[in-house]
This record gives C-alpha cells, sequence and structure tokens, in this order.
C-alpha cells in the first residue's frame, strides 16, 4: 500500500475532539463542589472523602438513557438526556438515603460531533449543580465501526454517601405505614422501544407534530427530562421521616415498590388516587395496551413512592407539596402476598 494512513482516515478526528474538550472541561469546572481535589492532566478524577458521620457508607449506581436517545438524534436536542442521566442515577441513591457526591459520564459515537457532545455534557452540568455534586470526569469514545452516523450512547455513575445508622430500607417498612406518591414530568427514561413503535412506526407522526392532547410537540413531551427529588425528599430522609422509598423506573409501581416491602407485607396501592397523565393514556388506547403491559413498563405518572409512619404521613406530604412537589397518598401497608397490589 503507497497511500499513508492516519487516524483521521480511519474515521477519528483527533482536533475535533480537542476542540471540544477544551469547552467540556469549563462545563465540568462549573460543578466543582467542596471536595473536588484539583488534578490538572490527571488521569482519574479526586474527591475527598467527606467526614463528620458515625457509619458513612458510599453509595453508587450507574445507568443509561436507553432508546430516549433515539428520540434526541431524531429531534437533535441533546441537552434534556444529559439531564436523564444525572437525575436517574441521582435518584437511585436517593432510595437509599445518599447525597451525591459526584458524577462520571461516558459518550460513545460514530463520528463525534462536538457541538451535540457539548450540548450533552452541557446538560449533563445543569442537572449535577442542580443536585450539588461535581462531574468529576468521563470519556468520550469516536467508533465509526460501532455506532451508526449521528447516534451515540450515553451512560452515567454517580457516587453518594449516607449515614449507614440513618439509611432508610425495607427492614424499616411497617405494618400500617402511609405510602405517598410523587409525580412524575411524563415518562422519565422508560418505555421508549413501545413509545417509539406506537407514535412514529404504527401512527407515522413526526417529533415535531403536536403530540395528541397535550400541549406541546412530540418531542417537547417525550424528551422532557427525567426529574431529581433530592432537594424535596432528602431532607425528609434525614430527619427520620421516611423508612423506605421506591424509584419508578423500569418495571414500573410493582416491581420497583416490591424491592422494598419485607416479606409477608404488602403494599396497597389505589388506583383510584389519582389519573395518570393524558400523554400515557393516549398511549395506552392507541396502542391497545393492557393495564398490566402498561404499569410494568411505564411510572404512570409517579416519580418516586415514600414509605413512612403512618402518624406523619400528613405531614410529609405536606412538606412535600410545600417543596414543590404534587405529591398524594397513594396507599398503604398491611399484611398480606403478593408484595405489591394494585387495587
Amino acid at each position: 500500500m503507497s497511500t499513508e494512513l492516519s487516524y483521521r482516515d480511519a474515521g477519528v478526528d483527533r482536533d475535533v475532539a480537542a476542540g471540544a474538550k477544551r469547552r467540556i472541561l469549563e462545563l465540568v469546572a462549573s460543578t466543582n463542589v467542596p471536595g473536588v481535589v484539583a488534578n490538572p492532566g490527571g488521569f482519574g478524577g479526586l474527591f475527598r472523602a467527606p467526614a463528620g458521620m458515625d457509619d458513612a457508607v458510599l453509595v453508587s449506581s450507574a445507568d443509561g438513557v436507553g432508546t430516549k436517545l433515539k428520540v434526541a438524534v431524531r429531534a437533535n436536542r441533546h441537552d434534556g438526556v444529559g439531564q436523564d442521566i444525572v437525575n436517574h442515577c441521582v435518584n437511585d441513591i436517593l432510595v437509599e438515603g445518599a447525597r451525591p457526591l459526584f458524577f462520571l459520564d461516558y459518550i460513545g459515537m460514530g463520528k463525534l460531533e462536538a457541538g451535540v457532545v457539548e450540548d450533552i455534557v452541557e446538560g449533563v452540568a445543569i442537572a449535577c449543580r442542580a443536585n450539588g455534586c461535581a462531574l468529576l470526569g468521563g470519556e468520550t469514545a469516536e467508533m465509526p465501526d460501532v455506532y451508526a452516523a449521528g447516534e451515540y450512547d450515553l451512560a452515567g455513575f454517580v457516587v453518594g454517601v449516607v449515614d449507614n445508622l440513618k439509611r432508610p430500607g425495607r427492614a424499616r417498612v411497617r405494618s400500617g405505614d402511609a405510602l405517598i406518591g410523587i409525580a412524575s414530568d411524563g415518562f422519565h427514561t422508560n418505555g421508549y422501544s413501545l413509545i417509539r413503535r406506537l407514535l412514529f412506526d404504527h401512527l407515522e407522526l413526526d417529533v415535531k407534530d403536536d403530540f395528541p392532547g397535550v400541549e406541546g410537540s412530540i418531542a417537547d413531551v417525550l424528551l422532557r427530562p427525567h426529574r431529581s427529588y433530592l432537594q424535596s425528599v432528602l431532607p425528609l430522609i434525614e430527619d427520620g421521616s421516611v423508612h423506605a422509598l421506591a424509584h419508578i423506573t423500569g418495571g414500573g409501581i410493582p416491581e420497583n415498590l416490591e424491592r422494598v416491602i419485607p416479606d409477608g407485607l404488602q403494599a396497597h396501592v389505589e388506583l383510584a388516587s389519582w389519573v395518570a397523565p393524558s400523554e400515557f393514556r393516549f398511549v395506552q388506547a392507541r396502542g391497545r395496551i393492557g393495564d398490566d403491559e402498561m404499569f410494568r413498563t411505564f411510572n404512570m405518572g409517579v416519580g418516586l413512592i415514600l414509605a413512612v409512619p403512618e402518624d406523619l404521613g400528613d405531614t410529609v406530604e405536606r412538606r412535600l407539596v410545600a417543596a414543590g412537589e404534587r405529591a398524594w397518598r397513594i396507599g398503604r401497608v398491611g399484611d398480606g402476598e403478593p408484595a405489591v397490589a394494585l387495587v
């Protein structure tokens, strides 16, 4: 072979990557919190271990955004999925009572598009600042033979800390506990393969079309960021008002709430206590989807469920509403099996 090959010829442009990295470093710096240890040029992010807890335990979580990314690509709107990945992970460790310390992200794409990467990381940085955690590092990989043109994947990793003596969980749940639901902002990050099949394939709609029966376009509705419940819920955990929490993601209410219900007890979820938002009802009606499938695929308008002592139920509900949440008494814990009953 007489022609000299370069990495750029193989589909990887280092110059584009370098330009994107400079902007990303500015976004990373904007999320610094106490505990971040400066490490210019380092191969790893450094964070000082927090002090002041009797039994400090680190809590970690990793997740992705799933096929919601295909909606973001189709709409060319990418900052929201950056917020999705942070908030989803933060909620997962919030269930363990942890406050987030730092976050790492991973972006893999076929051909590095600097503007897209910057939009994603800007969303990550927005959510990190809102959740009080540092974007400590990450990785952007350009792999032209793995991802199709214009496609990318996004994953995230969070580390937080909790005083193990105050950590909520299934061992604290008691018969008689009140269940408090907190509203989601739509579909969050679950069920998008089914949603896309219905809207784009069966109904032949596009992201710019109005979402039937809902204010806003299909892109507006489908790309609402996954909410973080940290600011409104962590104070309740820290003062001992919460026995356990369930983050309602893939598997819906039945599978996620079951994870915090002890053997021999049953969570009675009262379906009449709320009305699923219009977007869920539209998907169910036009997709002719049964109730069981809907409740095991989507959050149905419920993003988080708290199990709290019965005598604190009304107080917790009022505090959540005062913090700006849509919260209501969604059920109770009693004796019986299976672990979750939708009644």
